[in-house]
This record gives structure tokens, sequence and C-alpha cells, in this order.
């Protein structure tokens, strides 16, 4: 099953630095072990593979849902239609944990709403941050 066959494009990957950290955190308890780049580039496609087949498989179960959304269900399913059972909890777990940070992420955002200053007071302030930074700036580097 490749990129091909879904319609895509080779252009699909993941983010080098990215995978690269990933490998590293998890060769850190084996010195002396290294990762090659093609070794880190086959194992991007292999990751960019296993997200398409298990995006499609989880569409055609959303479709056969009459569902217009792909939701956390129906990647649970493809996984184990797939036989990646193994998968599901930690899936599921790493999903719980993203709601989380977004949950938290959510509060942080409605900080401003919070404040009980009206937005006159906050675009006051905002205007006097402005003002001191240009003026910091202009002064230029510290000697």
């Amino acid at each position: 099953m490749s990129d091909k066959e879904f319609g895509g494009t080779d252009d699909l990957s993941l983010p080098k630095a990215t995978v690269s950290k990933i490998i590293t955190e998890i060769l850190q308890p084996s010195p002396g072990v290294a990762f090659t780049k093609d070794a880190r580039d086959l194992l991007i496609a292999c990751c960019v593979e296993f997200i398409t087949l298990i995006s499609f498989q989880a569409n055609e179960i959303a479709e056969n849902e009459t569902k217009k959304t792909i939701a956390t269900e129906h990647i649970d399913k493809a996984l184990r239609e797939l036989g990646f059972p193994e998968y599901v909890h930690e899936v599921l777990a790493s999903a719980g944990e993203h709601k989380d940070a977004l949950k938290s992420r959510e509060k942080k955002a409605n900080k401003v709403g919070q404040s009980g200053l009206s937005d006159a007071e906050l675009a006051r302030q905002q205007e006097e941050l402005f003002k001191s930074a240009t003026a910091k700036f202009n002064q230029g580097p510290a000697s």
C-alpha cells in the first residue's frame, strides 16, 4: 500500500528533526549505537505508510457509520481491524494526554478574559508595552 494508492504525493513526510530526537531518546540507554541517515529516512517512510494505512481504514469505518469526522473510536477500530490491537491502549492514553493538554491551553488562552480588564484597558496596556519595546529597540545594544 503506498501513497499513490490513496491519491497522495511523494511530498508526505515527517519532520526529520523530530524523528531524530525520538530516535536519540530511544537509543540513549544504548551507548555506541548509531542510526544512519538512510535508516532514519526509511523509518520516516515506514511511519508515513503506517499513518496512511490507519487513516485510510479509519476513514472507511467513519464513512460506513455515515460520519463525516474521524474520531478516536474510528482509530481504535482501525488498529484492531488491521491487526494492531496491542497499540490501542497506548494510542488512547496519548489521545487522553493530548486532550488534557488542550484543556490547559484553553485555560491559559482564557486568562485575558478572566483578567477583569476592559478591552480598552487591555489595549492601553498593550500600547504602553509597544512604546516601551520601541524605546528599548531605538536605544540600540547596551554597552
